[in-house]
């Protein structure tokens, strides 16, 4: 590949990428590392905090940008997966970076990327997620931020994010997800995330960990002499008043309040009450309780596992009423679709099962098929998640009901595409682009 140019269009950059998925998942750091060399080690250019966990990762990362922003410092947030976008991914001070520095960045990376795959075994290659990872921390190092946010993609110990010597670790919770890579039990999930500690850190820990992960956070903090530190607001007892829906956000606020304290404290800066209170009113999370129309009331949401799907359920009565409700679902095939069905089956009458895009998405004959394991027979498959949409709503309009479209960040992001709402998938507020 030549030498960087600065003229790839969104289009090229965008089609490197999904060249890319081809390669799959690959773990190890090494890649990176060798990608961060030829760029010059954009990673040791800003501070950084690390947000890993199961689940509310994406709000929990985009709430503590908004608060150290608040604080006058210049932010950089990257965050995964997307919605409609790749460029999605990349946030400066809280606004996405506009297309031609988007595809530069990319471009920049897929340099770097050829010259290390020469470097390596004829069966590797660097994946489309270090790609977009190191795109992002060579964007946020020539935009100059202070601190960059970074939500890991999968894990921690050989995450691509872990390139980053990040002064604090946020662990939101950890559940049963991606066992396969991660290990069988929480024990096992939570030493792959929590391996990322630094010797002398902070670790912020969400308020609802499991017992396991407590322990082994316990341990790994007294082993590298990290202070653990944990939300004293909580759900129940935060004054705030929160623009993203949900009681899980409230959660998410508090885990992020308490990330941003400690990495303020750190850096010397004195923590402000007033942009704490301008950050929870101004942070919008896409694909989070969206609603997308009035008539009939559709609310789309990427709960994609039984513990995000649980969170969604009690906070359904914040947006929806009493009446009939119309379920879109389609989930990937790694997910414990069942668990996730359990809990949606009884608030709906009717279902309509479809795929998420992509080769992973489980079939909706396989969700069909578990539905009536429990009993639920009022279903239909629609494989093109947009026409299940339009078949849901003109149910719940002649039934005076709502819809929900969940199961999978990807259908949420297909539907948004798919209805002309991209915009809307970035944020309710006006946004300006960046460079």
């Amino acid at each position: 590949m030549q030498p960087p140019t600065g003229r790839w269009t969104t289009q090229r950059a965008e089609s490197q990428l999904r060249s890319l998925e081809l390669f799959g998942m690959r773990f190890g750091l090494d890649r990176m590392r060798r990608m961060m060399t030829v760029l010059s080690s954009p990673e040791q250019r800003f501070d950084a905090i690390q947000v890993l966990g199961t689940n509310g990762k994406s709000s929990t990362t985009r709430m503590t940008a908004a608060i150290l922003k608040g604080h006058g410092l210049r932010t950089g947030a990257y965050l995964s997966p997307h919605l409609v976008s790749y460029s999605e991914r990349v946030l400066i001070d809280g606004d996405h970076i506009d297309e031609p520095a988007f595809a530069a960045a990319i471009e920049r990376a897929s340099w770097a990327a050829e010259r290390v795959n020469r470097t390596l075994a004829e069966d590797d290659h660097v994946t489309q997620f270090e790609l977009l990872t190191a795109a992002a921390f060579w964007h946020m190092a020539r935009a100059e931020v202070q601190v960059a946010v970074v939500e890991a993609g999968l894990g921690g110990r050989y995450d691509a994010t872990s390139v980053l010597d990040a002064a604090v670790t946020v662990l939101t919770n950890v559940g049963l997800e991606h066992t396969r890579w991660l290990g069988p039990t929480l024990t096992d999930i939570a030493e792959e995330k929590l391996a990322v500690v630094r010797e002398g850190g902070v670790l912020a820990l969400g308020a609802d960990l499991v017992e396991p992960a407590m322990v082994v956070a316990t341990r790994i903090a007294q082993e590298r002499h990290a202070e653990i530190v944990r939300p004293v607001a909580t759900a129940a007892d935060a004054p705030l008043t929160l623009r993203a829906r949900g009681e899980f956000q409230r959660r998410n606020f508090a885990l992020a309040e308490t990330a941003a304290r400690a990495y303020l404290e750190l850096a010397e800066v004195q923590f402000s009450e007033q942009a704490l209170d301008e950050a929870a009113v101004a942070v919008e999370v896409p694909g989070r309780l969206q609603i997308v129309s009035e008539t009939p009331r559709t609310v789309l949401d990427g709960a994609h596992n039984p513990d995000a799907v649980a969170a969604l359920v009690r906070a359904l009565p914040e947006v929806l009423s009493d009446g009939p409700l119309a379920l879109v679902l389609g989930v990937l095939e790694d997910k414990d679709s069942a668990g996730m069905l359990a809990q949606l089956l009884p608030l709906c009458e009717r279902a309509w099962f479809t795929a998420p895009p992509g080769s992973r998405a489980l079939s909706p004959a396989a969700l069909q098929s578990h539905a009536r394991q429990l009993g639920f027979d009022a279903v239909a498959c629609v494989a093109e998640p947009v026409v299940a949409l339009r078949e849901a709503q003109a149910w719940a309009l002649a039934q005076g009901g709502a819809v929900l479209a969940t199961g999978s960040v990807y259908l949420v992001g297909d539907l948004l595409g798919a209805l002309g709402l991209a915009d809307a998938s970035l944020a309710e507020l006006p946004r300006r682009a960046v460079k």
